[in-house]
């Protein structure tokens, strides 16, 4: 073959009448219409979903949605999209629980922002990897930038780097990992991903809050270390891990003859909002050579604003760092990031294959997949949280926040002046714990059955959903604050409607002791 001869210009294939027929489904050039269709349909009932959800919760129960699916058979497709959405529609959009409706304050869940929609339909169309370069050019240097942007929001310097995730548990799991090889590396000159765990780890030892997010426990065993190693630190009253009992922690450690390897903080609990004393932990870490990671999944939204920042200082001393943006920045799931002061740490999870990123690749630096340890074919999450900063601003974004927090303030405050609650404590963010127990009742020991009552007949109920927790073996009911959207007005509405399902319970209880 003569290899001058070859046309070298571009022209878009040529398909045959049959071939657009046959193949209309596949999304190419030659289904432009059918695209466009299936995306009308879609488009419908997001909209109806908007415009028709007036409480958070349809009330359907899992009986009745089973009866539903019994019909479907997956062997006889529908004919057309008007068909398909309206399956849909009858099985999961009526019935989905609406996150962005005032009245939900149960889960940390927030209402996401339409920029990030938006980017959300290119992301699935476009379908990149953003594991290699070869795969998502221009794609991975948006994630690297917006990487370095949340980096320098943080207070870290131009070494950081980082890498998106999938979620809060994944992004803490790579930051006690990036710990533990990085204290065998460093200390015991071992090599754990070669060698296996050496003959000290049964003696590594993390130190967390006794409100720590749940991720942790299962880490520490995913790690090879056993659920022994973490040794949980006790709080002060307002549920902040107590620095002065950690270092007490960390001495009795030594003293046991165990290594204190790494300290993880929360920046924003689950069940509080409250963030651990960052500075004086971080100090800490510093002073007994242990990794310090700070669990900001739900605090990062503090990042974006100027009047609330101060409540992350000692951020900044951390060696690594989780945010989860589709929990504080308004972002469709799933969002989430590791982020690392020097990016060498990242070194410890790299691992190198030939089919995909060889030693010798020409792309180093550009290879986003050699710095996570689970994903390698991944989504470009990055991209929504690009659209919203370049539509939207920090600055914008962090006013959300301000008016979440101070909502949340306002209503502990309203919570703590009603003598029917009693409110466990104020929160730096936006969740509140609390419980219906009013004084008729409190001579009887139901609180608990009380409350539980009270998030089941709401929930079924379906007009307003909240939370609920134990904390020291009790059952209280939580809000969490994070919709700008929500207001005192509307959290009014939703203490009346827990009180009427509270009352209707004291009533029902009082009355059968009576007969």
């Amino acid at each position: 073959m003569n290899f001058n001869t070859i046309d070298t210009t571009t022209a878009l294939p040529v398909y045959t009448t049959q071939q657009a027929k046959d193949y209309k489904d596949i999304f190419y050039e030659g289904a432009s219409n059918e695209y466009y269709q299936a995306m009308e349909s879609a488009r419908g009932v997001v909209t109806a979903f908007l415009e028709n959800n007036t409480q958070p919760f349809s009330g359907v129960t899992p009986a009745q949605l089973r009866a539903l699916f019994a019909e479907v058979a997956f062997d006889t497709p529908l004919e057309s999209y008007a068909q398909l959405f309206a399956e849909v529609k009858r099985l999961y959009v009526d019935h989905a629980t609406a996150f962005h409706l005032p009245h939900y304050i149960a889960h940390l869940n927030c209402p996401v922002v339409i920029p990030a929609l938006a980017a959300e339909v290119l992301i699935a169309a476009i379908n990149s990897s953003q594991d290699t370069w070869d795969q998502s050019a221009g794609g991975t240097l948006m994630e690297q930038k917006l990487v370095q942007w949340t980096c320098n929001e943080i207070g870290f310097g131009t070494d950081a780097d980082g890498v998106f995730t999938a979620g809060g548990s994944q992004s803490n799991l790579m930051g006690m990992l990036l710990a533990r090889d990085y204290y065998a590396t460093t200390y015991l000159q071992h090599n754990i991903r070669k060698e296996g765990l050496p003959a000290e780890a049964s003696r590594f030892r993390f130190f967390v809050s006794e409100m720590s997010h749940f991720s942790l426990q299962n880490t520490i065993s995913l790690m090879g270390l056993g659920e022994k190693a973490l040794i949980r630190v006790g709080t002060d009253a307002a549920f902040r891990m107590d620095a002065t009992l950690l270092e007490k922690a960390i001495q009795q450690e030594l003293k046991n003859g165990n290594i204190p390897v790494g300290v993880v903080a929360t920046a924003g609990t689950t069940d509080f909002g409250n963030i651990d004393p960052l500075d004086a932990i971080g100090k800490l870490a510093g002073k007994y050579n242990m990794w310090f990671h700070v669990d900001a999944a739900y605090g990062c939204g503090l990042l974006l604003t100027h009047k609330y920042r101060h409540l992350l200082q000692g951020i900044e001393q951390a060696n690594s760092v989780t945010t989860d943006y589709h929990k504080a920045f308004f972002q469709p799931i799933s969002s989430s990031a590791l982020l690392v002061k020097h990016h060498h740490y990242l070194n410890l999870i790299t691992h190198h294959a030939d089919y995909l990123n060889p030693e010798e690749n020409e792309f180093a630096g550009l290879n986003q997949i050699d710095k996570t340890i689970t994903q390698s074919t991944r989504r470009f999450d990055a991209l929504k949280l690009w659209c919203t900063l370049r539509m939207m601003g920090k600055q914008k974004l962090g006013a959300y926040i301000d008016t979440i927090i101070e909502t949340t303030a306002a209503t502990a405050d309203v919570i703590a002046a009603d003598n029917d609650f009693e409110l466990l404590c104020y929160s730096d963010i936006s969740a509140l714990v609390f419980r219906y127990h009013p004084a008729a009742i409190r001579a009887y020991q139901v609180g608990d059955a009380l409350n539980q009552h009270i998030k089941k007949e709401m929930f079924q109920e379906g007009k307003a959903i909240v939370a609920g927790t134990r904390v020291n073996g009790e059952f209280y009911l939580k809000f969490t604050l994070l919709n700008p959207l929500t207001t005192l007005e509307h959290i009014h509405d939703i203490l009346s409607i827990v009180k009427r399902h509270g009352a209707a319970y004291c009533q029902s209880y009082l009355a059968t002791l009576n007969s």
